[in-house]
């Protein structure tokens, strides 16, 4: 709801969106809301999109992407894209709903990361902060605007009140007791863990995707693990595509080393039984 009363907020008929191929479903439908022309460049391809820049003429252009990946665990190319945006007068807007509380010296995401500044930073609340709802970060002035013309947000009901609680306490908890320090201790150990068995990983974060292949495999994958006694999501078409179903895990700093090692027992047991 967060990126859809954003995104047809700032932008309109006329205007250019620059999307990347594996932004999240809520972008999607956002960008045609809004009624702007919208070019979709290859995954984290910084190039395409300097060519969708060079040869647009339109008046104000967006370029958008995921910080962390939801399915992949991989993380935009944002100093790139910034100087970008920089360069051809473009607004840059990052959705942070998977690298809140996990990026960044201060854990702010992943402009934090990367020590850069965005137009817009929009992430949610209910992932690592553990509640309900979203936020956006920008200046004094597109704030303002959003309050006045953002849909999404007007014509809604305010967050409950123990929910904007719950949000406080789990900032607080990020801030002083930094727990996304033992979540990247346990991150490495399951990744290695994950190596020595054969797995091979592309992730750059706590999200650590077990490719299956085809959506059959991948249910019953999943299935297995779970009476096996861990929960991960088999994921299928069409949130991937064809022949890339996964199980998708992921890593809370509460995790103990047993947890760790009892997923990797049954990801080795999943392993052999469907040859993933």
């Amino acid at each position: 709801m967060a990126n859809i009363g954003i995104i047809s907020a700032v932008m309109n008929k006329g205007d250019l969106i620059i999307s990347d191929e594996l932004n999240h479903a809520s972008i999607i439908d956002a960008c045609s809301l809004s009624r702007a022309g919208v070019k979709v460049y290859p995954h984290r391809d910084v190039s395409c999109i300097e060519k969708i820049l060079r040869a647009s003429k339109h008046p104000k252009k967006l370029i958008i992407t995921d910080g962390i990946f939801s399915m992949d665990g991989d993380i935009a190319p944002l100093p790139e894209i910034v100087e970008l945006g920089e360069r051809y007068d473009a607004m840059v807007m990052v959705d942070d709903a998977h690298a809140t509380g996990v990026l960044g010296q201060h854990c702010t995401g992943t402009a934090d990361y990367f020590n850069v500044d965005v137009d817009i930073n929009m992430g949610t609340l209910s992932k690592a902060l553990a509640s309900t709802g979203g936020y956006v970060a920008g200046s004094d002035e597109l704030i303002d605007y959003l309050r006045n013309r953002a849909r999404s947000f007007i014509f809604t009901t305010a967050l409950s009140p123990p929910s904007v609680a719950a949000a406080k306490a789990a900032i607080d908890i990020i801030e002083k007791e930094k727990p996304a320090k033992k979540l990247w201790q346990n991150v490495a150990l399951y990744k290695k863990g994950l190596t020595d068995i054969g797995i091979t990983i592309n992730s750059e974060t706590q999200i650590i995707p077990v490719m299956t292949g085809d959506a059959k495999t991948t249910m019953e994958a999943a299935a297995e693990l779970e009476r096996l006694g861990i929960f991960a999501q088999g994921i299928r078409p069409p949130t991937v595509p064809e022949g890339r179903g996964r199980i998708r895990t992921s890593l809370m700093a509460t995790h103990s080393e047993q947890d760790i090692n009892d997923s990797l027992d049954a990801i080795r047991i999943i392993k052999e039984k469907f040859d993933i």
